[in-house]
């Protein structure tokens, strides 16, 4: 077995993975064929059923006129990063490259918003009212994003048991 397939994440580790980190790095086009990065928090949307190997979808939201939104609208393609490690016998990561959709409609987008204030405060069951309110006002503002991998490459380090 190669060192590659040794370190690659199973479906159900790049799962329990998105759910653990907190934090997604997204890049988009420029009009001047330059990347624009973007870090971004996320919630994992599970995918159908044989659908790359059961891995979710990302859904975050963001302002609709940022810089990313632009470089959506002319190509609805990002790559997503995520990696966490701070020497190389604990590097772990995903890179992905996805199809974006956007969710334009207020309510949906509210409900991404509520969804991230939720996941981030680390509030579990019903949203408190006033959390829900202070989202709903700034929905108009914003857009959801939905970012379904085409594309998944991985890598855990820990599972090299320290040696390279």
């Amino acid at each position: 077995m190669s060192r590659r397939d040794q370190i690659r994440m199973s479906g159900d580790e790049v799962r329990a993975y998105f759910a653990e980190q907190r934090v997604i790095d997204v890049a988009t086009m420029n009009p001047n064929g330059r990347p624009h990065l973007a870090p971004l928090w996320y919630f994992p949307r599970e995918a159908g059923a044989g659908e790359n190997d059961g891995v979710p979808a990302l859904v975050t939201w963001t302002y609709r006129k940022s810089q990313k939104i632009a470089n959506l609208q002319r190509l609805p393609q990002a790559t997503v990063l995520i990696e966490s490690g701070d020497t190389y016998e604990r590097l772990r990561g995903v890179s992905m490259e996805c199809d974006v959709a956007f969710v334009d409609d207020a309510a949906e987008t509210a409900e991404i918003g509520t969804a991230l204030a939720m996941r981030y405060a680390g509030l579990e069951g019903d949203p408190p009212d006033d959390l829900k309110a202070g989202i709903s006002h700034q929905a108009p503002k914003r857009i959801g994003l939905v970012f379904t991998p085409t594309k998944i490459v991985s890598w855990d380090h820990t599972k090299l048991g320290g040696t390279y």
